[in-house]
């Protein structure tokens, strides 16, 4: 192991800036999750993803962990696209938080319902333990409680708020985290996602609700 953490409030400057600074910060969360500090809360919430398992269909590459780590990867390649670098790449470690408290077996299927709202909540509770901007906790929450909404409206479910994310976040930024989270899987077509973020952005824009944030800051 070749980094010294002190204690969780260490680890969790450790990680912030590996989150902005490093290309693949996987490498880091990889062994990171590894030290005794990873147990205990708020770390814990991480830890469990690992033993987490989603649908082999939708993610050949595993649990949610996997997962995580390939989106993070994923995120620190385009997060100069984005408004706010750091709210970003937190909403990228965060996003599927909530997944160990909602992943269920249903008819053979692994599924978890309403994980972004479970999410919500929890990377709330996780970064108000280290991180004294209200504002910027806000920002990751929302992002983690809207990283669902591309797949409902390009899938036309019923589940999307549409007031919501056009009021609560910055559409634009919902867009790049769902096409990181869809890159950040096995055999991933980049070309056909970016395409879907795009058609995302447009129905969303002809969707009935108030008008988006995406000119903004938030």
């Amino acid at each position: 192991m070749p980094y010294l953490i002190v204690d969780i409030f260490e680890l969790y400057r450790e990680l912030d800036t590996h989150l902005m600074e490093d290309e693949a910060p996987s490498r880091f969360l990889r062994d990171a999750s590894f030290l005794p500090e990873f147990n205990q809360f708020p770390f814990e919430m991480l830890h469990k993803l690992k033993k987490t398992e989603q649908s082999p269909l939708h993610h050949p590459e595993g649990n949610v962990w996997n997962h995580v780590l390939l989106v993070v990867d994923r995120a620190s390649e385009v997060k100069h696209k984005s408004n706010d670098p750091r709210v970003f790449m937190w909403a990228a470690l965060l996003h599927d938080i909530g997944k160990p408290d909602t992943t269920r077996l249903k008819n053979g299927r692994i599924v978890s319902y309403d994980h972004d709202k479970a999410g919500e909540s929890l990377a709330r509770k996780f970064l108000v333990f280290f991180e004294q901007d209200e504002a910027f906790v806000e920002k990751v929450a929302q992002l983690v409680r809207y990283h669902m909404h591309p797949l409902y409206l390009l899938n036309n479910l019923p589940f999307a708020d549409i007031p919501g994310i056009k009021i609560k976040t910055n559409i634009t930024e919902v867009a790049l985290l769902g096409y990181c989270d869809r890159t950040g899987r096995k055999d991933s077509d980049f070309r056909k996602e970016e395409q879907n973020m795009d058609l995302f952005l447009r129905k969303l824009d002809n969707a009935k609700g108030l008008k988006s944030r995406n000119n903004d800051s938030h």
